[in-house]
């Protein structure tokens, strides 16, 4: 008898991959007490972007979350995803961080630590693993699978061994982007079962629409664990039902035991439940077969999409997923999972809108490129890497080795707002998110953001979301207006579905008004719209919306063509912006945390005359 055991995501994948990790902690508990009578193997909860998006978005304490959900699920395992020596961020950590978060995530009650790497380096896993083991707790060794010239089964089992002399309790197989196919998973998992003696789990998401028939000949293979997720949030860029594999497997030898009228009844009460999070549908969170052409995972597209039609690029979309395979080639065919995804995925868009590859280069690409994320699974372009880091030297060791302990230093630096040892790690995880969340508690002001619009009354009747058509630069777009978040000073924000996609919008007033002799004269602010439009060569200007993180030069400041002046942020990639020419720094039209746009000057440079 070879049963099958099932982890169900609805916890947290499910809603990561269908409404951007937006379901909030009050929507899960009502369930737990039936989740926790089922008798899954785990479920899946925590990691991966719910600790971003609580602390970002829902204005929760991701630790107090994990606390009530194992108050609230006494039998079930707890399961979370854990990104190696990144832990839930974008950058590695000190060995000691990762430590701590592991013990401290332990302590509040996770049970089974899923933990991959995004290039599949082992030694990017090794401290986490050792910290989850020490605690006595799950460590899941995972292989994050790809298709790619120097991808093969050999290569996975290489890594499953690997992972195996870690120490690691069982191994995952995480295909985040729905590359694998039926024979391909049967394939893997015979020679996983052949090479390590250790329980294998298979993570698969449904967005080429195989999902299924993966999973079938996965078990029949001998994979005995496998992720799903309740139906009403099944399918596409999520998983496949639990109901049905329940079902598919009733009276077979891989039966799993699992009660389907109990698995309705907490269908039925998510299925309600996703009604209220109608804002943050997306329309590209379907089947899409594109996948295996590009290689995108669905939360890539999701992105990619909003990136663009804020450039007014949304009719590139095919060029940018022309890119994608591209730009992986030139970086060693990393698999496309956070961060890599956004590391690749940004870098095609700016490829793509400057009209020029590699004009302009992430920091984050050239961070990778130095081998700071870890050892390519192959050669990168050797000229792409010349021209991004020049004669800087490699990393060659595992790079959380060249980092000293940090902890105490993080601990000093957010001070007393952290009220203990959790507060100090969401900190270290976002610093900037973290910080507000921190600052905002000890004020009493943390206000997530709206589900739905605010009502209004005009004239006694209630006014519902306002919802038009608008043309802009020949396109056109259906919007209409979701919500609206509280006012912050002088800043509002704004929450619209443009074509079926969420957007947000920060909006500054005009209340600053200055009148001369009775007549309205300028507006005192600093609204993007009023910096000038490029007209010389020395104009510094942005390829797509950003976030300014840094302003290098001040005015007066002599410059060289190509020596770094600003750095911006988009999703979630850091970019270095360069002198266009060699001269003197004229006038500075941006500030540290403002928002860019193409099309704008945000410094003059006026050339040297010699």
């Amino acid at each position: 008898m070879q049963k099958v055991y099932l982890t169900d995501v609805i916890l947290r994948d499910a809603h990561q991959s269908l409404i951007a990790t937006r379901l909030r902690t009050e929507d899960m508990l009502p369930a737990c007490a039936m989740l926790d009578d089922i008798g899954y193997w785990s479920l899946e909860c925590w990691g991966g972007a719910t600790f971003d998006a609580c602390l970002r978005f829902l204005k929760e304490d991701p630790w107090e979350r994990l606390n009530q959900l194992k108050a609230a699920l006494p039998k079930t395992r707890l399961q979370m995803l854990l990104r190696g020596q990144n832990l839930l961020g974008y950058r590695h950590y000190s060995d000691d961080v990762v430590r701590a978060f592991i013990v401290k995530a332990a302590e509040n009650g996770m049970d089974v630590f899923r933990i991959f790497d995004a290039l599949n380096d082992i030694r990017n896993l090794k401290t986490a693993v050792e910290a989850a083991k020490a605690t006595g707790k799950h460590a899941q060794g995972t292989i994050c699978y790809t298709t790619s010239p120097v991808h093969d089964i050999h290569s996975f089992v290489t890594l499953g061994k690997g992972l195996a002399q870690l120490g690691c309790d069982s191994i995952a197989i995480k295909d985040m982007a729905g590359l694998l196919t039926p024979y391909a998973a049967s394939e893997l998992v015979k020679a996983l079962k052949d090479a390590v003696d250790l329980p294998l789990h298979l993570h698969v998401h449904a967005t080429s629409g195989l999902a299924e028939m993966c999973q079938l000949k996965a078990i029949e293979a001998g994979c005995q664990h496998v992720d799903t997720a309740l139906s009403s949030w099944a399918g596409g860029t999520s998983h496949p039902p639990t109901e049905s594999l329940v079902t598919a497997l009733n009276g077979t030898v891989y039966d799993t035991g699992l009660d389907l009228d109990k698995l309705q009844a907490a269908n039925a009460y998510f299925a309600e439940v996703r009604k209220k999070y109608r804002r943050f549908e997306s329309e590209f969170t379907g089947i899409d077969t594109r996948v295996h052409i590009f290689q995108v995972p669905g939360g890539m597209i999701s992105n990619l999409a909003n990136q663009l039609r804020e450039r007014n690029a949304l009719d590139r979309i095919n060029e940018v997923y022309e890119e994608i395979p591209k730009v992986r080639k030139d970086l060693g065919y990393p698999p496309l999972v956070t961060p890599t995804s956004q590391i690749v995925g940004t870098q095609a868009v700016l490829n793509v809108l400057t009209g020029k590859r590699y004009e302009s280069i992430s920091n984050e690409v050239k961070r990778y490129l130095l081998g700071g994320y870890g050892k390519a699974p192959a050669a990168v372009d050797p000229e792409l890497q010349k021209r991004a880091i020049g004669s800087e030297e490699l990393i060659e060791c595992r790079p959380a080795d060249l980092l000293k302990p940090e902890f105490e230093q993080l601990r000093q630096e957010i001070g007393l707002l952290a009220q203990n040892d959790e507060d100090v790690l969401s900190y270290a995880m976002f610093p900037e998110v973290g910080k507000q969340f921190l600052e905002q508690r000890s004020t009493g002001n943390l206000v997530a953001e709206p589900l739905q619009l605010e009502e209004t009354l005009v004239d006694g009747v209630k006014k519902a979301p306002t919802e038009f058509n608008v043309a802009l630069h020949g396109e056109s777009y259906h919007v209409k207006v979701t919500g609206t978040g509280p006012k912050n000073e002088m800043l509002r924000h704004f929450y619209f579905m443009v074509d079926g996609v969420p957007e947000e919008i920060l909006v500054e007033t005009l209340d600053e008004i200055v009148l001369d002799g009775g007549t309205q004269g300028a507006v005192k602010s600093n609204i993007s719209s009023k910096r000038p439009r490029p007209s010389a060569e020395g104009d510094v200007v942005v390829s797509m919306p950003c976030n300014i993180l840094e302003v290098m030069v001040k005015i007066g400041q002599q410059v060289v063509a190509g020596q770094g002046v600003l750095v911006t942020e988009a999703m979630k990639m850091e970019t270095e912006i360069t002198a266009p020419i060699a001269g003197t720094v004229k006038a500075v039209h941006v500030v540290k945390g403002e928002p860019a746009n193409p099309g704008e000057v945000l410094i003059e440079i006026v050339a040297t005359v010699e």
